[in-house]
């Protein structure tokens, strides 16, 4: 499973974290389909499966060398450091983007996924009946994931430290949106941007020696709830990952149809043409968070106005997101040949 790396292969994983990074903030979209179209995916699951009592005991015997090479080091941190850079940057744009022009950053991505679903079952026995029934029940579960109503914001530790091993969960099962869950768990907005902003902060103060931050009590709270956040994502990624390398071993057809099953599921989460609905009280009133931000209560989906030039627009967008993930498939292919 470890393989030497040259600069080249280094860069592109880093970029490949980037791209994992980015769709892991948005709603709907998984960051383990970045992993699985990308061809590391396996690779990721097994390698955070190293992180056990053998790695342990290496540690406490100071045999660094030997830690290192058992833990594949040399593939986790590049990927982790894309992962990093890509939560103060690249998301950053993508926020912006979905601001301004969300219907075809959604039509791109609803391509990705399209294109993430034909890579992956192109080579699948999707004749066996046992494989249709698992890809059924995977489809079922990703449907009935996208029509819950997420909860109100709670920011209560442990709650955040529980949001944190289950919004994992889109790093490590493709299909399963790990930003779409914590929206569900009413604490997207809180541990997605004001906790990222707020550690954004502190480290831009940080480096201008400013600790003046430590007597901003909401600065501290929000600190304190991305700890708590890390916390459970570090104990729910290396967790999941003992689980799904068990299942992966011993019943990978079932869990590449479940996964199947989601992905093509997650397609109505990330269904282009949708306007958000509002969580309102009896009287009709939008109800607020703490922050005085308008609470999803979830989408109405519609079919698009063929009439509309912004639809046609929004279609080559969808091609392009087909397309996107296809050619790096393609290069990838090509790259693997190359060096083989």
């Amino acid at each position: 499973m470890h393989k030497t790396r040259t600069l080249s292969d280094k860069s592109f994983l880093f970029l490949k974290g980037l791209a994992m990074g980015a769709a892991n903030k948005v709603p709907g979209v998984s960051g383990g389909v970045v992993a699985f179209v990308a061809g590391f995916y396996e690779e990721f699951i097994y390698s955070l499966q190293k992180f056990n009592l053998k790695a342990f005991k290496l540690l406490i015997a100071g045999r660094g060398n030997s830690l290192f090479r058992y833990l594949n080091l040399n593939f986790i941190n590049i990927l982790i450091l894309g992962l990093i850079v890509s939560y103060f940057s690249i998301s950053k744009i993508l926020d912006f983007l979905i601001e301004h022009y969300e219907l075809y950053v959604w039509s791109a991505f609803f391509g990705m996924i399209i294109g993430s679903i034909y890579f992956i079952a192109k080579d699948f026995e999707l004749k066996s009946t046992k494989n249709l029934i698992f890809i059924a029940i995977g489809i079922t579960g990703g449907i009935l994931i996208s029509l819950l109503e997420p909860a109100t914001e709670n920011d209560n530790l442990w709650f955040v430290f529980f949001c944190g091993i289950i919004s994992v969960s889109g790093m490590t099962l493709p299909g399963l949106s790990g930003s779409f869950i914590l929206i569900l768990l009413g604490n997207y907005v809180l541990l997605l941007v004001d906790s990222v902003n707020a550690l954004f902060d502190t480290l831009y103060d940080i480096s201008r020696l400013d600790f003046s931050f430590t007597e901003n009590a909401e600065r501290i709270k929000l600190l304190k709830v991305m700890a708590s956040f890390t916390g459970g994502s570090v104990f729910g990624l290396i967790s999941f990952s003992h689980l799904l390398g068990y299942v992966l071993k011993y019943y990978k057809s079932i869990t590449f149809a479940i996964i199947i099953g989601f992905i093509t599921g997650s397609l109505g989460v990330v269904w282009p043409w949708k306007k958000p609905i509002f969580r309102k009280n009896e009287m009709g009133e939008l109800i607020l968070d703490s922050n005085n931000n308008k609470i999803l209560s979830n989408y109405q989906r519609f079919f698009p106005d063929l009439g509309d030039s912004s639809t046609w627009i929004a279609i080559i967008f969808v091609f392009i997101g087909i397309s996107i993930v296809l050619s790096l498939v393609w290069y990838d292919k090509k790259k693997r040949e190359k060096n083989a």
